[in-house]
């Protein structure tokens, strides 16, 4: 069976799909015919690859499944999608040879490929990295005159460049999973709580680390005070404890005003954890002068519901959210196959008010390395770390439906189905065409697609996600 093989039989066995293979590029999508849908389909036989185009015809009784789009009702803004240039990531990908890596960022990042445009990058050592480093670390040294992101030239920043060459529309937000340790009461990077008294400082070490990215010529859209606010981890990788009141502290007494006075333009991002913790982003944002500095939450996907995201969005319906983070286990023996499940997480999440989605690493190796932890999240892809061959999850195709076809600047639209067995969510780009994307967890079926009044009926294979796009509206 294959849950008894090595992970490289495994993939292998999955049929795991090489550069060679990426399927039809987005751009042939603009090629509409008027009265149609075009479509692409990744299912057991197929990966994001293009079916032939759907007519517009009469509506039929004899269709029970059916999606119904109204391109008039209007939601959040949607920014895109990506992962996260991790340290073990962008290690990865470094040492790919500067050929195949070329091609593999073009397939990511190039507008008419995947189209990867909103990605993380770390702050010091994230959990997925090749070893603990941090940009001041040693002694307690408050005036930061050790500051140094030096570690981050070796192959971080070059490949940043690489991947803003690739996509011009590439925007970049940034986490730190640790401050320096001395700011700590542990005095370590791993697990502890930040202290109060070196908050000033804390805020200077980001301000530095987005000035001194941007001398770099990479400029940060973004951060957020702490990757996953509310845990420690155990101490086996880099955390920090960061209390209720010491985050909204932070944001309307330090970072706030330290980005201010400095002229950084830099957004910043509370919370950046679990679904779980909708409460705790009322009650920050509810915090007098948190909102004169942030107006944005970030969401992981690890723990609770995304309909609890809608909570915030309820209390505070001008408030931007993000999902930051959320992966596949590389142990799981669908690890390749699992595009259905991802589709319906995000749309989930995108139907729940998130402006976009943003997994977690890029690349693993196929043990999910390198990590501090050890833990088991995987990547969107896999680089076998003695072929150097790309292998693609489940979760890179589920992203691919969106990201291939919903532009910046697209709108999210109303999508209503007549029973909760078929996931979808739709979208009208700023060109007025309309993405339509469907998920069937299910046996073959038929379905009935309306927008406006225009009825297309589509045939749904077993476990396969769909995009369908029409012409303008």
């Amino acid at each position: 069976m294959i849950v008894n093989r090595t992970r490289r039989e495994f993939l292998k066995a999955a049929g795991a799909i090489g550069l060679a293979h990426i399927p039809v590029r987005a751009s042939d999508a603009l090629r509409l015919r008027p009265g149609s849908l075009a479509m692409w389909v990744t299912d057991d036989d197929r990966r994001l690859a293009a079916a032939p185009a759907v007519q517009f015809g009469k509506s039929s009784e004899l269709i029970f499944d059916s999606i119904t789009v109204d391109p008039n009702t209007t939601y959040q803004k949607i920014l895109g999608f990506g992962a996260a240039f991790t340290d073990a990531a962008c290690y990865l990908f470094n040492q790919l040879s500067a050929g195949s890596r070329s091609e593999l960022f073009r397939h990511l990042f190039d507008r008419s490929e995947m189209n990867f445009n909103v990605c993380r990058t770390c702050i010091g050592a994230p959990d997925s990295a090749t070893k603990l480093y941090g940009y001041d670390e040693g002694a307690p040294d408050p005036d930061l005159t050790r500051f140094s992101i030096e570690h981050d030239r070796e192959y971080i920043l070059p490949l940043l460049r690489e991947a803003s060459r690739a996509n011009e529309e590439l925007l970049l937000f940034s986490s730190a999973w640790s401050p320096p340790g001395w700011m700590k009461d542990n005095g370590s990077m791993l697990g502890g709580c930040m202290r109060h008294t070196y908050m000033p400082s804390y805020a200077e070490y980001l301000a530095r680390f987005v000035h001194d990215y941007a001398a770099e010529g990479i400029k940060i859209a973004a951060v957020t005070v702490q990757n996953e606010v509310d845990a420690d981890q155990q101490g086996l990788m880099p955390a920090c404890f960061w209390p209720q009141d010491y985050e909204a502290d932070f944001v309307r007494f330090h970072l706030g005003p330290k980005f201010a006075a400095a002229g950084l333009a830099t957004k910043i991002w509370i919370i950046d954890h679990n679904y779980n913790l909708w409460g705790r982003a009322i009650a920050e944002l509810e915090t007098p002068g948190v909102r004169k500095y942030s107006n944005a939450v970030a969401w992981h996907g690890y723990s609770g519901q995304p309909e609890w995201m809608s909570r915030v969005h309820d209390a505070f319906p001008d408030v931007e959210m993000y999902w930051t983070e959320g992966s596949p286990d590389y142990n799981d023996p669908e690890y390749s196959r699992c595009w259905v499940v991802w589709t319906q997480k995000f749309s989930k999440i995108l139907r729940n008010h998130c402006r976009s989605i943003t997994a977690w690493n890029f690349a693993t190796d196929e043990h999910g390395g390198p990590n501090i932890g050890p833990y088991p999240c995987g990547g969107l892809l896999t680089i076998d770390s003695k072929t150097e061959s790309v292998y693609h999850s489940g979760q890179y195709f589920a992203m691919g439906h969106l990201s291939r076809f919903v532009r910046r600047g697209a709108v999210r639209v109303a999508s209503e189905a007549n029973s909760d067995e078929l996931s979808h969510c739709a979208f009208r780009n700023p060109d007025r065409t309309i993405a339509i994307v469907i998920a069937n967890p299910g046996g073959a079926r038929d379905c009935q697609v309306s927008i406006g009044e225009e009825v297309a009926s589509i045939s749904l294979s077993a476990n396969s996600v769909v995009t369908l796009l029409s012409g303008a509206v």
